[in-house]
């Protein structure tokens, strides 16, 4: 029971190393994304749209001042002698108006609330979750570049390893033909050079081998360093399934998206801009000690209170308020325009690139035929150097040629994958 728990446990880790093994694009491009630095901007921005959102917010909460004066003034208010005298004579008594001291004192605590503010504050929470989601579409745009990045890489390796492929048959072959020209030179069929000849061809073949596969790491490790994942010579790559290969209508490309973005943010500056020009009602409540307090002819420290409604209006925002509007409606017009170049653009490289797509499967088409007509070639020259006929250099030729169009379709249908791929990046789709 143990050694069945055991065989058990160990056929579980190989099934489940062999699916880790399979290597799909878009577990690269997930996984890129993922790892990529840039992806912690999302939380930093919603973090500062927090922030600022509740900075907003504090704008109705009560604000409180404390304001300490002291001053001394070359003059102050006085009553003229002359009406003391006059209340003298009336009242039959001395009387004189107390002076005011020319140095004076005060210590004020003033409260101001906000009632309306004309919309500003809403208007500029608004604008701050605008601009929040402009710099996300933003940071969207910027991460939806590593696509092409790790679809070159990805490609890349594919077509190293198919290209790897035709190394090892290539290879295999030259060896069976070094067996049979060490055959043919027994038999007196070869000279010493055609075997010379043949060998040369199999060392080309095994440094083209490790030229290959040091290229191959190279671009693991930079797979590797894309994804978090480590990927070495043993991992598989899984061909994706060919999407459709026609232009799709719709453009779901985050810059078209950043725009949109954009726009929306000069919309909430005008409502800025328009509620910044409306009047602001607020109460307000001042409290303070000081020498003199609100009755100027005391000249004793006393406490004092003032409280009561304020009603504010800027008219010099109306100065500009059109010329700033205007500066809006030329800025969104701006991103319109830069909205348009991009879909033109967009639609002259899909078009180029369409056409690209079917140049290549016409190609791939031919490649086949190629190869095949190759490699009858390449047999009936084995047969004449079989039979004497022919040397051994003109069938390493064939060999070679036969390979170089093997070659030829690897390249042909990792570029077919590439570019119909490239048409789906254009317009994320």
């Amino acid at each position: 029971m143990k050694q069945i728990f055991i065989y058990f446990a160990f056929a579980v880790l190989f099934v489940q190393q062999s699916v880790a093994q399979n290597i799909t694009l878009d577990f690269c491009r997930e996984k890129a994304r993922a790892n990529y630095p840039l992806l912690k901007q999302y939380d930093l921005i919603d973090k500062t749209a927090v922030f600022n959102i509740s900075n907003a917010n504090k704008a109705y909460l009560p604000q409180f001042s404390v304001g300490i004066k002291a001053s001394y003034q070359s003059d102050v208010t006085e009553i003229p002698e002359s009406l003391g005298q006059v209340i003298s004579q009336m009242s039959g008594q001395p009387f004189s108006f107390p002076s005011m001291s020319k140095d004076q004192y005060q210590a004020v605590l003033e409260m101001n609330q906000l009632i309306w503010d004309g919309g500003i504050t809403s208007a500029q929470k608004k604008s701050i979750k605008a601009s929040a989601e402009a710099d996300k579409q933003k940071t969207e745009a910027d991460l939806y570049a590593l696509n092409k990045r790790v679809n070159n890489l990805f490609f890349g390796i594919m077509l190293i390893k198919e290209q790897l492929g035709q190394v090892k048959m290539l290879q295999n072959e030259l060896k069976e033909n070094v067996r049979k020209v060490e055959a043919y030179l027994q038999n007196g069929l070869a000279q010493p050079s055609d075997l010379d000849a043949v060998k040369v061809e199999l060392l080309n073949a095994n440094q083209k081998e490790t030229d290959l596969k040091s290229v191959l790491r190279t671009y693991l490790m930079m797979l590797s360093a894309f994804t978090g994942e480590k990927l070495d010579e043993n991992s598989i790559f899984v061909k994706p399934v060919l999407p459709e290969t026609t232009i799709a209508a719709e453009n779901k490309r985050p810059e078209i998206l950043y725009l949109d973005a954009q726009s929306k943010v000069l919309d909430s500056q005008k409502s800025m801009l328009n509620a910044a020009n409306l009047p602001k009602i607020g109460l307000f409540a001042q409290g303070g000690y000081g020498r003199p307090g609100l009755n100027m002819f005391d000249a004793e420290f006393s406490p004092f209170f003032i409280g009561g409604l304020r009603i504010s209006w800027n008219l010099s925002g109306f100065y500009s308020q059109k010329n700033n509007l205007q500066k809006i409606e030329t800025a969104k017009k701006s991103i319109d325009v830069q909205k348009e170049t991009f879909l033109f653009n967009n639609n002259l490289a899909n078009i180029e690139t369409q056409n690209e797509i079917e140049k290549i499967k016409s190609t791939l088409k031919t490649d086949d035929e190629i190869i095949q007509l190759r490699s009858n070639i390449k047999k009936a020259s084995e047969a004449k150097v079989a039979n004497g006929t022919m040397t051994v250099t003109d069938l390493l030729r064939d060999i070679n040629n036969e390979n170089q169009a093997r070659q030829n379709r690897s390249l042909h249908e990792i570029q077919l994958y590439m570019t119909v791929y490239q048409l789906k990046n254009n317009t994320n789709n």
